[in-house]
């Protein structure tokens, strides 16, 4: 056989493989469209044989909420406020700022919108925002009200056909009066009407634009965009109605401006003491349920909830922030003031352990939802960046005047030490050698790490970003978390390994399915020697530094952290088995009058951790095997220049001393002489004979001293 014939049988053969593919591909198409439309089949037929779909209502069961030991936490039930209002009551407005954010082809589709799925699937894979979401307005009423909030394709499938049964047995407008009258709005408000009562004290025909677009941007978060939990991201959640109402035409850009300006104005509420322990803590996890389930699943479908939760741990925390907060005065929402918020996390595991939010009387979880400046706590991403750029705790830092463009950095009290090491600038939580750290690594380096150890509110494009050396301070666009700080530290408590902040192990529904089981969610983020050094660092911050209130008598490490004009205070510490952020400060970012995070702050972590930690044998940190930590002064490049032009002058002055003191030697040389033939000059005599044992050599660079540490620094 030539080769042209072997040639011709073997793409023969490729040729038929390819057919029996494709025939085969046929094939598993037509029976998996066989298969689902038999199943399709069954379930529209089934659908079909209903008189209404109202009977497909579950009876309602409370839910319950465990620690993780085992005690039950509380009950959670809907107390339904549910006030049914009539199609032609609610404002036009309300209805299209409802579409537009919603469902902005709800006129148009038939109860499932494929350009809506398309395009939230584009979304997620291109990591894009979206203002409006792939479920339309009917797929919304018929999961909320008829069915489980499970994540399943077959849950998925019957909404879609629910949805389609509910255009065929009611109008658009019966739909979407069924659904504003349905949709939960946070705080037991179900519904349009009740919600505008609840939020803005008026009936909901009563509504401006502008409360409209407002009250249409919370269901989509109702604990988050409530704007009596968070007015600012409710008006941000506001703006973004407004801007889907001018795309879909409902209204020009003029009269959203003129919204986006109208004041708002609050219903007044008197705040309700909150009875249940652990009140933020379930206020948490509720709302993280209900953005996954659904509201109705969570307040009526009897779910066992299993959470990380300490109770002892949580009943500590409670007291101790209720005992050391100071009660400077009430604001006008009755909410007294200073506030404040402690997070006690597990570092191996990211179980969140102890969560306060405030005070206990309102419903802002400050733990959480509180995005604050953190001071001189954020230094310590600085110090890991230097540390991974193999600067060491003995490298020598210039701390003396620096200028950038119009800004220059000064320290606590306005004072400049000189030579300083890395380890004393933590210690005493210096701001110029920190800046001079992030002038020579790059800012980059510290958001980095930051980032990688769960810091999600940096901002890093636009006009006003991070990428500035003021963050080296804590001076951030926008801020952090208690719950984010805390799980960062976790890192350099859990030798360099992320743990994933948790506060729910498992759920399990009422008949006893296993919804969700959640294990520790880790990830290594800097090397063990990294993580270690920079706890050996910390631990002088306890011991000698600023947070010396905070010291337990045990191994520990963590940072003190101070803003301008004492608007917020922290101390973040650790120890091998637990990590407590504590934050401290107004809700309307007024004055601490002088708190430092090494007074308040400091003391709550002390006594939060001293009792927490009774039960638990004392750890020490571990040091790697073979790691050295080597206190021999090095200098930062950046003053590497600076200290060789004054070496070269201190060179150049010695060299000039030698000369004058040679020329001295030999001038007294010559006297001698002639004083040896009895001639004398008494002018050419020098008043202090030197010999050689006098001559100064150049010294070596001395290891540079550490100032003893001032008190309440940053």
């Amino acid at each position: 056989m030539d080769k042209d014939t072997n040639k011709q049988s073997r793409k023969t053969k490729q040729s038929n493989k390819s057919s029996y593919r494709k025939i085969a591909l046929i094939i598993v198409i037509i029976l998996a469209v066989m298969i689902t439309g038999v199943g399709l089949g069954f379930l529209t037929a089934t659908l079909n044989t209903k008189p209404g779909l109202a009977a497909d209502i579950t009876p309602p069961a409370s839910s319950q909420i465990y620690d993780i030991n085992g005690n039950l936490i509380t009950n959670i039930h809907a107390v339904e406020n549910r006030v049914p209002v009539k199609l032609d009551k609610i404002p036009k407005n309300l209805k299209d700022a409802f579409i537009a954010v919603e469902d902005a082809r709800f006129y148009q589709h038939s109860g499932i919108d494929p350009r809506g799925i398309l395009r939230a699937v584009w979304s997620n894979i291109t990591n894009r925002g979206v203002s409006e979401g792939g479920s339309t307005i009917t797929q919304q009423l018929a999961k909320n009200a008829y069915l489980s909030q499970e994540q399943t394709l077959k849950r998925k499938i019957q909404e879609a056909f629910l949805a389609l049964q509910l255009e065929k047995q009611y109008t658009k407008q019966e739909i979407l009066e069924l659904y504003l009258n349905q949709i939960y709005f946070g705080q037991g408000a179900y519904g349009v009407q009740a919600a505008s009562q609840l939020y803005f004290g008026k009936n909901v025909e009563d509504l401006s634009l502008s409360e409209c677009a407002m009250l249409a941007g919370i269901p989509k978060s109702p604990n988050y965009y409530s704007p009596l939990n968070n007015f600012k991201a409710s008006t941000e959640r506001q703006s973004t109605v407004l801007d889907q109402m001018v795309k879909y035409e409902y209204i020009d850009e003029a009269t959203a401006r003129k919204a986006r300006a109208a004041e708002i104005k609050l219903a007044k509420h008197t705040a309700e003491k909150k009875s249940t322990s652990a009140s933020y803590f379930v206020d948490y996890v509720t709302q993280a349920l209900i953005e996954k389930y659904g509201a109705d699943a969570v307040y009526k479908n009897g779910l066992k909830i299993y959470t990380t939760l300490d109770l002892d741990m949580q009943h500590i925390a409670e007291r101790t922030i209720a005992e050391q907060l100071p009660k400077y005065q009430t604001d006008e929402n009755g909410i007294v003031q200073p506030q404040g918020a402690l997070v006690a996390i597990e570092p191996h595991t990211g179980y969140i352990k102890a969560m306060v939010g405030g005070r206990g009387d309102d419903q802002f979880n400050r733990a959480t939802m509180a995005i604050r400046q953190p001071g001189s706590a954020f230094k310590p991403f600085v110090f890991l960046a230097a540390i991974e750029s193999n600067l060491s705790p003995s490298t020598v830092i210039d701390d003396s005047p620096i200028t950038f463009g119009t800004w220059s950095p000064v320290n606590y009290n306005g004072k400049f030490n000189g030579k300083v090491t890395l380890r004393a600038t933590a210690e005493r939580s210096l701001n110029v050698p920190t800046v001079k750290i992030a002038q020579q690594i790059g800012t980059d380096k510290p958001l980095y790490y930051a980032q990688e150890m769960g810091i999600s509110t940096l901002v890093l494009d636009g006009p006003q970003n991070d990428r500035n050396l003021s963050m080296a301070l804590g001076g951030l666009t926008r801020g952090v978390t208690p719950l984010e700080l805390a799980a960062a530290y976790g890192v350099f408590a859990n030798n360099g390994v992320y743990a994933t902040p948790t506060a729910i192990i498992k759920v399990v529904d009422r008949n006893g399915k296993i919804l969700e089981q959640n294990t520790v969610q880790e990830k290594t983020v800097i090397s063990e020697k990294s993580a270690y050094i920079l706890t050996d660092m910390l631990r002088g911050v306890i011991t000698r530094g600023t947070g010396t209130g905070a010291n337990i008598g045990r191994d520990a490490a963590g940072k003190t952290g101070t803003t301008s004009d004492y608007v917020d205070a922290w101390f973040v510490g650790y120890t091998p088995d637990l990590v407590t952020s504590v934050w401290m400060g107004n809700d309307s970012n007024g004055t601490l009058d002088g708190i430092t995070g090494a007074d308040t702050p400091a003391t709550i972590w002390r006594v939060f951790m001293k009792q927490a930690l009774a039960g638990t044998p004392a750890k020490s940190f571990i040091k790697p095997d073979g790691l050295v930590i080597d206190d021999t002064p090095s200098v930062l490049d950046t003053d590497k220049e600076k200290l060789k032009k004054e070496e070269e002058e201190k060179d150049k002055l010695d060299k000039d001393k030698l000369k004058d003191k040679d020329k001295d030697k030999t001038t007294k040389k010559d006297d001698d002489q002639k004083s040896d033939k009895k001639t004398t000059n008494k002018e050419n005599e020098p008043s202090n004979p030197t010999t050689p044992q006098d001559i100064p050599a150049i010294p070596a660079p001395a290891k540079p001293s550490v100032p003893p540490p001032v008190p309440n620094r940053s």
